[in-house]
């Protein structure tokens, strides 16, 4: 049996999503995050699935055969802290993390909690070189 992805590309409102956050300061944070992959991707924010924000898109195919489709770069705003989705490479690559400031990592995952905690040029160069692995390693590919 096939398995399918839960994390799709729809036609929700990204910003529409972003107004139901009840905290106003991770309201606020996300939307500068927003506009920093905005400004750095050149795309619009699409949502993907029901709780992340994504721009561009990219298809990826496993050795095991399993496939999709997913965005290049997105975040999602969590109960906790704010979920970045990068290249798993780069998240785990400690010289281009030193200077970043307070975070957490997991598999592909950047955790902050707060913008005031991350130096913004840090992040944006992060952002950047995530793309640029991606667009290596997948290929620059038509984007959502």
């Amino acid at each position: 049996m096939a398995y399918e992805l839960k994390t799709k590309l729809n036609e929700v409102s990204a910003e529409d999503f972003l107004n139901t956050i009840e905290d106003e300061k991770k309201r606020k944070d996300c939307f500068a995050v927003l506009e920093i992959m905005k400004e750095i991707t050149g795309y619009e924010p699409k949502m993907w699935g029901t709780a992340i924000v994504g721009f561009g898109n990219y298809h990826y195919k496993y050795a095991s055969g399993h496939e999709g489709d997913m965005c290049l770069v997105g975040f999602s705003p969590r109960k906790a802290n704010i979920t970045l989705y990068l290249s798993a490479y780069l998240v785990q690559n400690e010289s281009l993390m030193k200077d970043l400031g307070k975070f957490k990592i997991g598999k592909g995952c950047l955790y902050i909690n707060k913008m005031d905690d991350v130096n913004i040029e840090a992040l944006k160069n992060l952002i950047r070189k995530s793309i640029e692995y991606s667009h290596k390693l997948h290929g620059q590919q038509n984007q959502a």
